[in-house]
């Protein structure tokens, strides 16, 4: 797991995320909602992240499941 997060952003706690009525998942980058999971995919993801032995293991999860929305380009408010 060493080798994953070579700078440390994850032990900054960069990814959350709320788990509905309905099982829908939201998954927020820094506050900003970036991806949305519904039924089997949701279901998956709990599983997984339930699964998981400490917080960087969920922030990892959380990272992998999201890929990469990130370009660059993103304006900073």
């Amino acid at each position: 797991m060493d080798n994953i997060d070579k700078r440390n952003r994850l032990d900054e706690t960069p990814f959350c995320y709320q788990i509905t009525k309905d099982n829908s998942v939201f998954i927020e980058f820094h506050g900003k909602r970036v991806k949305i999971l519904k039924g089997k995919e949701a279901d998956k993801f709990l599983i997984r992240i339930k699964a998981a032995e400490n917080e960087k293991e969920e922030q990892l999860i959380l990272a992998k499941i999201t890929g990469n929305f990130k370009r660059g380009n993103e304006r900073k408010k």
